[in-house]
C-alpha cells in the first residue's frame, strides 16, 4: 500500500480483511497434504517434501489465476476504477506474499512441528465424533461423485441449465452505485416562494431545526440561511440548508437507523406549508454532488436563453416523476419567474452629467450589495471592511432614487436622474452545464428500488417530455453511476479470459482450463439469490457487490483448480478418466472445504456488520459469503463431471490426430 500510494480506506481496508481468507488457504492447503502423508507413515520432513511435489503446481496456479483476476479490475479508468484499482492490487500483492509463504515458509514449518498424530482410539471424544462425522460425509461424498461422473453428460447439462438460470437472474437484480450510508448526518435542502427574504427563510430553518430536535436520534441541527444546495451551495435569499447531526449509533435505538429518520423527517417537516422541505442523506463519498440522490440536467440546446420554456420543461419532467412510486422524493430548485426590476442608465444623461458608467454601476452595487473598502488590525487579527446601505435605506424602490453618486466635478449627482427601473421576472440563479442553460432535478429512490432503476425510469420520463431544442445529462453519484455502465461485464470477461490463458499456459492444452472456468459461474448463484431476495431491502448489484463477485471468480476458481491438477497428475500415473475425477475428488475434499469454511468465517462479521459504513461492509459480505458457500457446495460436485467430459474429448481429439495412439488402453 505504501509503494502504491494507498492510503487505509474502505477499498484497501476490504482487501485486507478478505485477505485473511486467501492467505491462510495456500497454507492450510500445504499443512493438510504433510499431515496426509505422515498419517501413511512418514517422516515430518518426507511428508513436506512430498506435499510440495504435489501441491507446487496448484499453488503456483492458484496464485497466477487470482492475480490475473483482479489486474484488469486495476485499469479501469475514472472514480471506479480507482477503487477498484485500491482493493485489486492490494489482494494481488497479497496473493503473491501468501504463495511465496506457501512455497517456502509452510514446508519448512511442517517437517519441523508436524509430528504423528495419536491412534484414533486415543483421542478425545470431540476428535473421535467429528472424525467419525467427517468420515461418514466423505465416504458419501465419493459415492456421489462415483454416481455423478458415470453420468457426465447430464451432470454438464444440469450445471450449463444452472449458469443459465444464474446469468438470467443476474440481469433481472436491480443495479446500483454505491450503497446509501449512515454517516451521522442528513441534509435538510429548504426552498421558499420565490424572492422571500432572508429573515423570512430563517424563520422557516428556526421550524425545521425545532421539529428535527424533537424527533428520537437526533443530537443537533445547525441551519444556514441564504445558500441554495442544490445550486452549488450559490447565495439565494429564499434558500436555506439545515444540517441534521445524529446520535452516536451506539445511542440510537430501534427504528432510529438512517433510512428510518430520513423518511419520518420527511413527512414532519414536510406539513411546513411556507417551503418545501426535503431531508436527503449526505453522498456516499464526500464530494461527489451534494446528496445520496440522483442529480439529472435538464438543458437548453437550441442556443437560446429562453428560461420559461426551460422552467416548463423541468416543471413536467417534476410533475411527471411524483406520479411514480419508485420515486420517493423529487424537487427542482429552478424558477424563471421571480419578480425583479430592470434597472436602465441613461447613458446620454449619464454624459451630460459628467458621470462614468462604472461610478453608476459601482454606486448600485455598493448601495444595495457591498463592496470591499479596506482591512486593518486589531487583536493580532486581521478584519475586512466592507461598506453597504443601511437596511431601513434600501427597502423600498423609491430608495434607489435618492441615493447620490459623485460626477468628475465633486457634485452629487442623484442616481434617480440617471436610471429607470421597472418590474420584471426573471431566473435569481442562471447555472450552465456543458456551456448549457440548465436546471438542477434531484430526488430519491422510493423503498425497495435501486437507484439503476430510477435512472432509467427518469430516462424514460426526460425522452418523453423534453421538447425539440432541449436536452438531458446526468450529474454527480448519477454521472459515475452511468459512466460504470457495463464496464463490469468488461471486467469479468477480461479476467475470465487471462485465468483460462494463465491456466493453458499451465496445463500446456487449451481444452483443460475449461473445467476451471465453468465452476467460476455456479458461485454467483448465491449472490443472485441473496440479492433477489433483499432488494427490497435496499441491497442492489452495486460496486462493493461487483468487487465480491471478482473475488469470487478467483476464490471458486481456486477450489477448481485443486481438484483438476490432482487429477491430471493422477490420469499421468495410469489411472483412468472416472477414477483420476473420483479419486481427485476425494483427496481435495477435506482441503477445500477447510479453506473455505476458513474464508466464510472470516467474511461472517461483515455480512452483519452495523455503525459507519455498514451498507458497504454487508454488500461485499452478503456476496461473498453467499457465493463461497455456492461454489462450496457446488464445485466439488460439477468439477469432476467437468474435467471427465473435456478431458475426455481432449484425449479423443489426441488419438484422431495420432492414429498410433489408437491402440492405447480405452476407458
Amino acid at each position: 500500500m505504501a509503494a502504491l500510494g494507498f492510503t487505509v480506506n474502505f477499498s484497501t481496508l476490504f482487501a485486507i480483511v478478505l485477505a485473511i481468507g486467501i492467505v491462510v488457504d495456500d497454507a492450510i492447503v500445504v499443512v493438510e497434504g504433510a499431515v496426509h502423508n505422515i498419517e501413511k507413515g512418514m517422516s515430518g520432513r518426507d511428508a513436506a517434501s512430498a506435499a510440495m511435489r504435489e501441491l507446487f503446481g496448484p499453488i503456483i496456479g492458484i496464485t497466477l489465476v487470482l492475480m490475473s483476476v483482479f489486474l484488469p479490475a486495476a485499469f479501469l479508468p475514472g472514480l471506479t476504477g480507482r477503487m477498484y484499482a485500491q482493493f485489486a492490487l492490494v489482494i494481488a500483492a497479497t496473493a503473491l506474499i501468501s504463495a511465496i509463504n506457501a512455497a517456502t515458509l509452510k514446508p519448512t514449518q511442517a517437517a519441523m512441528w508436524l509430528r504423528p498424530a495419536a491412534p484414533p482410539e486415543r483421542r478425545n471424544i470431540f476428535y473421535r465424533g467429528f472424525n467419525r462425522a467427517y468420515g461418514a460425509t466423505e465416504h458419501g461424498y465419493t459415492r456421489l461423485i462415483s454416481g455423478m461422473v458415470n453420468h457426465s453428460v447430464p451432470m454438464v447439462l444440469l450445471a450449463l441449465l444452472l449458469i443459465g438460470v444464474t446469468g438470467f437472474g443476474f440481469s433481472r437484480v436491480p443495479t446500483g452505485f454505491l450503497p446509501i450510508e449512515d454517516q451521522g448526518y442528513m441534509i435538510a435542502l429548504v426552498q421558499l416562494p420565490d424572492g422571500a427574504s432572508l429573515e423570512r427563510t430563517q424563520k422557516v430553518l428556526d421550524q425545521v431545526s425545532d421539529v428535527s430536535r424533537k424527533t428520537p436520534g437526533v443530537a443537533q441541527v445547525i441551519t444556514i440561511a441564504g445558500v441554495s444546495p442544490l445550486d452549488n451551495s450559490a447565495t439565494l435569499s429564499s434558500a436555506g440548508v439545515a444540517y441534521i447531526i445524529l446520535k452516536d449509533w451506539s445511542e440510537r435505538g430501534k427504528g432510529e437507523d438512517l433510512r428510518a429518520l430520513f423518511t419520518g423527517l420527511n413527512a414532519s417537516l414536510g406539513a411546513i406549508a411556507e417551503a418545501d422541505v426535503l431531508v436527503m442523506p449526505p453522498p456516499p463519498i464526500q464530494g461527489v454532488g451534494n446528496d445520496a440522490g440522483f442529480t439529472m440536467q435538464v438543458q437548453l440546446r437550441d442556443g437560446s436563453f429562453d428560461m420559461a420554456k426551460l422552467q416548463s420543461v423541468t416543471n413536467a419532467i417534476v410533475a411527471n416523476a411524483k406520479t411514480q412510486t419508485a420515486i420517493q422524493l423529487v424537487l427542482a430548485s429552478f424558477r424563471s419567474n421571480i419578480p425583479q426590476y430592470s434597472v436602465e442608465v441613461d447613458r446620454v444623461k449619464t454624459q451630460a452629467m459628467h458621470v462614468s458608467l462604472d461610478q453608476v454601476f459601482a454606486a448600485l452595487g455598493s448601495y444595495l450589495g457591498s463592496s470591499y473598502v479596506d482591512q486593518f488590525n486589531k487583536f493580532g487579527r486581521v478584519f475586512q471592511i466592507y461598506v453597504q446601505g443601511d437596511a431601513q435605506s434600501r427597502l423600498r424602490l423609491e430608495d434607489i432614487e435618492n441615493m447620490f453618486v459623485r460626477n468628475r466635478d465633486g457634485q452629487m449627482v442623484p442616481l434617480g436622474t440617471l436610471v429607470t427601473i421597472t418590474p420584471t421576472v426573471g431566473p435569481s440563479l442562471i447555472s450552465l452545464f456543458n456551456l448549457y442553460p440548465t436546471a438542477t432535478i434531484i430526488g430519491l429512490p422510493a423503498d425497495g428500488f435501486s437507484s439503476g432503476e430510477v435512472l432509467t425510469l427518469m430516462e424514460e420520463i426526460a425522452r418523453r417530455t423534453l421538447p425539440p431544442g432541449t436536452g438531458f445529462e446526468w450529474s454527480s453519484m448519477s454521472f459515475q453511476e452511468k459512466l460504470v455502465g457495463h464496464q463490469m461485464y468488461m471486467v469479468f470477461g477480461l479476467a475470465l479470459l487471462l485465468v483460462y490463458l494463465v491456466l493453458a499456459g499451465q496445463y500446456e492444452s487449451w481444452y483443460a482450463p475449461v473445467s476451471v472456468i465453468l465452476a467460476v459461474p455456479l458461485s454467483f448463484i448465491g449472490p443472485v439469490a441473496a440479492l433477489s431476495a433483499l432488494s427490497k431491502s435496499g441491497l442492489n448489484n452495486n460496486l462493493y457487490v461487483q468487487i465480491g463477485l471478482v473475488l469470487l471468480m478467483a476464490l471458486s476458481a481456486k477450489n477448481a483448480i485443486l481438484i483438476v491438477e490432482f487429477a491430471r497428475e493422477l490420469r499421468e500415473r495410469g489411472m483412468t478418466i472416472l477414477e483420476s475425477a473420483v479419486g481427485a475428488a476425494r483427496a481435495r475434499f477435506r482441503p477445500i472445504v477447510m479453506t473455505s469454511l476458513a474464508f466464510i468465517l472470516g467474511v461472517v462479521p461483515l455480512v452483519f456488520a452495523t455503525g459507519a459504513g455498514a451498507s458497504a461492509r454487508a454488500s461485499i459480505g452478503i456476496t461473498v459469503f453467499t457465493g463461497m458457500i455456492a461454489s462450496t457446495c457446488l464445485a466439488v460436485l460439477f468439477v469432476p463431471p467437468f474435467f471427465v467430459l473435456v478431458q475426455g474429448f481432449e484425449e479423443w481429439l489426441a488419438r484422431r490426430k495420432t492414429p498410433s495412439a489408437a491402440s492405447a488402453p480405452a476407458e
